[in-house]
């Protein structure tokens, strides 16, 4: 999908070269990359430059210079005045293949550029090169002023980055056996970031098979992944993954932000989004990846303006560059531990052991699917056991029989994406039917799907194991207590959802009974809390919680409706009252 990106930078790129590869031929690409090759690939005219010429430096580079690398941060986008440069990117095994050469009106940058962060690509002066520099902050600025340049430079930003994810370009090698539980961990970590990466299969793989032979990893240090830069890591953590590849930046822990946003599903992102582009200083926070259970689903087709429907990663993929495009600061993976709410600003501790200072914090964290009561489920998770779909998940699942558990929309989006996947999904649900909590054009579009079971008032009782994982499910009927069991390898669990809200245990915001967000109406006079700075505060706007300056949207909040549109509201309607609690403080 060409909107399903995030971080890094690609290349300069000619408007009228061609990609090449090591051996000159084309890069291969998908058709729809090709067709759009002169958008993925403008050129500026002369006069498009002079209007760019406020925006940046010129600077100039001897023939063999570097102009750019992955191992620093990125300088923003390089707009060539004379002379031409050599694009290339590496694989993890120090591999150098072109990209494309550059003349002048030509320029380098993906979407990464938006944040300054490392580039994915490195680029060299082939003889003495002048060209315009144009950092971070001023690009945003350039898309936002100059109107139609900035369409034509977004677009070709976000298309580059999508060529790099098509063919795994710039990123890491991920070296282990697929479906194992931490090799679909860490391709789920870049993947839903929009990272591009490789994986490879030693059984079946000779320079995969070489690599592990050189590094001799237990069975405990699988997968090895083999960043661009050379270092090999032994089955890292994401936050590990995340430095190796630059993704991972450190905070200003003394910049006190207008706005911090924890959690980047559709309403944090909608928040940012619209945050930023009004001015205030916005930071957004999440432990996983942009987009939350929104980003997994395979394709929201009720959801405004996409009547062909649209994947949630390319919908968190959209919102994701809009923020940056804005200004807006984004940090994945890190974790908010605790929330204190006794000191103005309010002071956000993180689990790497810094902290981030805020005027006002907004509850973005949405809500995690349940764990059912299913002896040693646990054990299972990741192998073989999954609460979400997205690609990764569903290619296991080939000509293969899985059962999937839930009936929301979700699980209903979930089974027509696994549908054509697997030989036969079957379907459990403990209600009698699926229109209490299914959308009708789900159920009738899973009614029309010859290979899916429905199994009314039903749950599963057993997981049998093997060394792999999961071998065979037993459920039950609640009707009239028979029973079946299958051999089979992957079960989806949608069963319900449970608020993100631990971290705010030490913070006095009043939560209901089920631990989501009480706000605005919900809140009586009393549960509003005056603290020693903010005694003559007013009764708590509508998505504001007990404390004051401190707001909740989306699925975390008590009285929101489930559903991404209603979020994505949210997050806009919060910067309104955002706003007016700044003024009035």
């Amino acid at each position: 999908m060409v909107n399903e990106v995030t971080d890094g930078l690609l290349s300069s790129a000619s408007g009228q070269g061609d990609d090449v590869s090591a051996n000159g031929e084309d890069v291969p690409l998908p058709s729809s990359l090709v067709s759009r090759h002169e958008q993925r690939f403008p050129k500026f005219s002369p006069a498009e430059i002079n209007r760019l010429r406020r925006f940046g430096t010129v600077r100039t580079w001897q023939p063999g210079e570097i102009l750019f690398d992955p191992s620093t941060l990125g300088m923003g986008m390089i707009v060539l005045l004379s002379g031409r440069t050599l694009t290339t990117r590496k694989d993890g095994l120090g591999i150098e293949i072109p990209i494309v050469e550059s003349g002048p009106g030509n320029f380098a940058g993906e979407v990464g550029q938006l944040a300054g962060r490392p580039p994915l690509a490195w680029g060299r002066a082939l003889e003495v090169v002048e060209a315009l520099v144009i950092d971070s902050p001023s690009l945003r600025a350039v898309i936002v002023a100059e109107a139609e340049l900035g369409e034509r430079i977004m677009r070709a930003l976000i298309l580059r980055r999508v060529g790099l994810i098509e063919t795994g370009g710039g990123g890491p090698l991920l070296i282990g056996a697929p479906g194992s539980a931490d090799m679909v961990r860490l391709q789920g970590f870049l993947s839903r970031n929009g990272h591009p990466h490789l994986a490879l299969d030693p059984a079946l793989d000779s320079v995969a098979e070489d690599v592990v032979k050189l590094h001799q990893p237990r069975s405990n240090e699988l997968p090895l992944v083999v960043c661009p830069d050379g270092t090999v890591l032994k089955c890292p953590t994401v936050r590990e993954l995340a430095r190796c590849l630059g993704l991972y930046v450190d905070l200003n822990l003394d910049h006190v932000y207008d706005v911090v946003i924890v959690g980047a599903g559709p309403a944090g992102l909608a928040c940012a989004v619209y945050a930023a582009s009004e001015g205030l200083s916005v930071l957004v926070l999440d432990t996983h990846a942009f987009g939350g259970q929104a980003g997994a689903s395979a394709r929201i087709e009720n959801y405004f303006g996409f009547p062909t429907g649209i994947s949630g990663q390319a919908l968190a993929g959209r919102a994701y560059v809009q923020a940056l495009k804005f200004g807006a600061e984004m940090v994945v993976p890190v974790e908010v531990m605790s929330l204190d709410c006794t000191r103005f600003p309010r002071v956000l501790q993180l689990d790497c052991g810094g902290q981030v200072l805020a005027k006002t914090v907004i509850i973005a964290t949405g809500a995690k699917y349940r764990r059912p009561g299913i002896p040693e489920l646990e054990k299972y998770e990741g192998r073989g056991l999954y609460y979400w779909a997205s690609p990764i998940e569903a290619a296991l699942c080939g000509q293969e029989e899985v059962v999937l558990v839930g009936g929301g929309n979700s699980a209903g989006q979930a089974i027509v994406f696994l549908a054509s996947h697997a030989a036969h999904v079957h379907h459990l649900i403990r209600g009698s039917d699926l229109a209490k909590n299914m959308s009708k054009y789900l159920i009738d579009r899973i009614g029309m799907l010859a290979n899916v079971t429905l199994y009314t008032e039903s749950e599963i009782v057993a997981i049998e194991g093997c060394d792999e994982g999961v071998c065979s499910v037993q459920w039950q009927s609640r009707k009239d207590g028979s029973k079946q069991t299958k051999s089979i390898r992957r079960i989806f669990l949608f069963v319900g959802a449970d608020p993100n809200t631990d971290w705010l245990d030490s913070c006095g915001v009043n939560v209901n009974d089920k631990g989501f967000v009480c706000t605005g109406i919900d809140l009586p006079p009393v549960d509003y809390v005056q603290s020693t700075q903010l005694k003559s505060d007013p009764p708590p706007l509508p998505l504001e919680t007990s404390v004051p300056g401190v707001f909740a949207i989306g699925d975390v909040r008590a009285s929101s409706t489930k559903r991404v549109a209603a979020a994505v509201g949210e997050g806009a309607a919060v910067v309104a009252q955002v706003h007016a609690w700044l003024a009035s403080h």
